[in-house]
């Protein structure tokens, strides 16, 4: 039995906007990001996706409003969603999706970040 520790996480790697496997629950990944700047453009057309926020803010764009997360507070893209994560300072968060959601959705590109990885 281990417990998983999200600062000694977290204090494992330096990259935004990649982020990493801590556990899983049947079909579903924790993950745990770093994020600075903003993202692209993107959609999961087939899941869900949760943002929550550990340290920081993170503003979630959608091409008809927005949705501000600030340290203890989460937010649920619905499947399909076209979103824009932005965080103009360091942001720490926690995503839980099912395994093998790609963090840039039906995109590829320089942002795409391998979905595989557990630290």
């Amino acid at each position: 039995m281990n417990k998983i520790n999200l600062e000694d996480k977290l204090s494992i790697f330096s990259e935004h906007w990649s982020p990493k496997i801590i556990a899983q629950m049947n079909d579903y990944h924790f993950k745990l990001a770093k994020v600075q700047g903003e993202f692209i453009w993107h959609n999961h057309p087939e899941t869900d996706e949760v943002f929550l926020v550990i340290k920081g803010s993170l503003q979630i764009l959608f091409r008809d409003g927005e949705v501000l997360l600030n340290e203890g507070e989460m937010y649920v893209v619905p499947k399909g969603v076209e979103h824009k994560p932005v965080a103009l300072e360091e942001c720490h968060i926690m995503l839980i999706e099912p395994a093998g959601t790609v963090n840039t959705g039906d995109l590829e590109n320089e942002k795409t970040a391998p979905n595989d990885v557990w630290i």
